[in-house]
């Protein structure tokens, strides 16, 4: 899958991109940041194309994630906050370092208790999320795109979807207000 770094206004980079576009038989290229930890499998996609903003033609660097993904990720989030404060010394996954010294019984507890409270927000349908498209610049002087569709799969079709929709000035996102239950579960 060819990749491409953003430069965001240089027509050279812009040119560059078209022709990697042109050659991939899509209206964009996936793009891998290294730098960054992405969700990997069919809920997710980082991607950059060309459009127009304020009159000049750039280079998009979108993230597209499902209704799905986001909801997942606030109730995840909402369970760790609650249960941090029932075990203050319980540290989260995603800060651990090499530093972190294990307390199995802790994280054990605490991960059973995260899981309860997940059932109960998802139960409760607590956590509520909405198609959502934010902007912004990047110091790059590219345009970032963080987009989220209700669709269950991102996949080449939504992404081309999407990119028409958006360069046309259609795109029409969906305020209804959504909550989801664990695939597990349903």
């Amino acid at each position: 899958m060819p990749t491409a770094e953003n430069s965001g206004y240089s027509s050279t980079d812009i040119q560059q991109l078209k022709d990697e576009i042109r050659s991939s038989g899509h209206s964009f290229i996936y793009t891998e940041d290294p730098d960054m930890d992405e969700p990997t499998g069919d809920e997710f996609a980082h991607f950059q194309f060309v459009g127009v903003h304020e009159g000049k033609e750039v280079i998009y660097d979108a993230v597209l994630y499902t209704l799905r993904l986001h909801h997942s990720s606030l109730v995840y989030e909402e369970a760790e906050r609650q249960a941090m404060q029932e075990h203050p010394l319980y540290v989260p996954l995603d800060q651990r370092d090499e530093t972190y010294q294990a307390n199995d019984e802790v994280d054990e507890e605490v991960e059973l208790l995260i899981t309860e409270i997940i059932e109960e927000l998802e139960e409760n349908e607590e956590i509520k999320v909405t198609e959502h498209l934010e902007t912004e610049y990047s110091e790059e002087g590219s345009v970032e795109l963080d987009i989220c569709l209700n669709v269950e799969a991102v996949n080449d079709e939504v992404i081309e979807n999407f990119i028409k929709d958006f360069t046309s000035g259609q795109l029409e996102l969906d305020t209804t207000l959504y909550s989801f239950k664990s695939l597990e579960e349903e």
